[in-house]
């Protein structure tokens, strides 16, 4: 029975998405696998012509084929536009999805996935993501719960990380970050493209002694305590002709006291310090010292407390650098079967030929940083090169 124009459409798409499901299911499987294995499209009409194979044999399975459902030809027409319609979209995302895989898929290419390029904000010429914590902050197992206040540091603060890095390096930048400025025993972190994070952490720990090395002691010190000073700082206590090296496991500095009313007067007390760092001036350090060197500050009065330079560690600006240009670092071992055992790294012409870089070279009996043209490769040598990933990939396949 023929209906009225707008009835007639309405049910020609109604038929053409019932029997164009399946063949926009063929259609996105095979351009999916095409395009992943041989890196060749299929062309559009052959999906054409395959779709409508298709949909005239589900079509028949699924009794559409009936006289009395095709009476109509505009009812025809549409539901053949709509096949063709979804089929062709299907084979278009199938194709994308092949080309954009990654072709060898492991669990370090997953930990190395970035942030999406939505999230993130450009401070002067870098970028930073601001970290989300989601949901609830759950407590560890095998420790106590999590007082208010920490859950609430943790939600609400406000966690800026670098936005070049790797998410797997941005989830230990982030615990390592908690655990020092919260002063947490342990935290576990997960977080997804859109810089959003899941915490797992345990709660801070009861007291000191489980912050000093084996072998070390603790001593506790009035001085004059600089700005800045954190746990885990490298100090030199000075005193007298004592001079102690040591690393701060506890600094407080720059408090104010306050009075407090109390049924008895007042009295003076001291508001706890939430800051991670001292604010500088008069204050309290514990200190780690080697056993021999507690007993001899112990007695010493009129400490000055003096910080240790490390170094500024330029290496890690270099490889930010280097992953944004989009190169890689890999360590492949030189293997027996190798066609360069024997040659030299000039002869073999790494750098022209496979387009990779050699930073070092690593044997038994040392390292060899920065080889020169005229070193002779041996197997088991295991070498540190740099390039991108896929020409590490190819390169592995020659050391191989």
């Amino acid at each position: 029975m023929v209906q009225a124009l707008p009835v007639e459409i309405l049910l020609g798409i109604y038929l053409g998405i019932l029997t164009g499901i399946f063949p926009a299911l063929v259609a996105w499987g095979l351009g999916f696998i095409f395009k992943y294995f041989t890196g060749v499209s299929i062309p559009a009409f052959g999906v054409v012509v395959l779709s409508l194979a298709i949909a005239g044999i589900n079509g028949g399975l699924l009794a559409l084929n009936d006289p009395a459902v095709l009476a109509s030809g505009p009812r025809v027409i549409v539901a053949l536009v709509v096949v063709l319609m979804v089929s062709m979209y299907a084979h278009s995302k199938g194709d994308q999805m092949g080309a954009t895989f990654p072709k060898r898929l492991s669990l370090s290419k997953l930990r190395e996935r970035t942030l999406s390029s939505d999230v993130v904000d450009l401070v002067g010429s870098r970028g930073e993501v601001r970290v989300e914590v989601i949901g609830e902050v759950i407590d560890m197992e095998g420790y106590p719960p999590l007082s208010e206040e920490t859950r609430t540091a943790i939600k609400t603060d406000e966690w800026r990380l670098p936005a070049d890095l790797p998410i797997s390096e941005l989830e230990t930048r982030f615990a390592d970050r908690l655990k020092t400025e919260l002063d947490l025993a342990d935290v576990s972190v997960s977080i997804d493209e859109r810089g959003r994070a899941t915490v797992i952490a345990a709660p801070p720990l009861s007291g000191i002694s489980k912050r000093v090395p084996t072998g070390k002691r603790a001593v506790s010190l009035d001085v004059l305590v600089p700005t800045g000073v954190a746990r885990g700082d490298e100090v030199l206590v000075v005193a007298e002709d004592l001079s102690v090296e040591g690393t701060v496991i506890a600094a407080r500095s720059g408090t104010k006291k306050e009075e407090l009313k109390t049924d008895g007067g007042t009295e003076e007390v001291t508001p706890p310090v939430n800051a991670p760092t001292t604010t500088g001036g008069d204050g309290r350090v514990t200190v780690a010292v080697a056993r021999s060197d507690a007993e001899k500050l112990l007695s010493v009065r009129g400490a000055k407390i003096v910080v240790t330079a490390r170094g500024t560690r330029r290496e890690f600006e270099l490889i930010s650098l280097l992953r944004q240009a989009g190169k890689r670092f890999r360590k492949l071992p030189v293997k027996p079967t190798s066609s360069l055992v024997g040659s030299t790294l000039a002869g073999a012409n790494v750098r022209d030929n496979h387009d990779v870089a050699v930073l070092a070279v690593k044997r038994p009996n040392g390292w060899l940083v920065a080889p020169r043209g005229a070193t002779e490769l041996s197997a088991g040598d295991e070498l540190f090169v740099v390039g991108t990933r896929e020409a590490l990939n190819a390169f592995e396949g020659v050391v191989g």
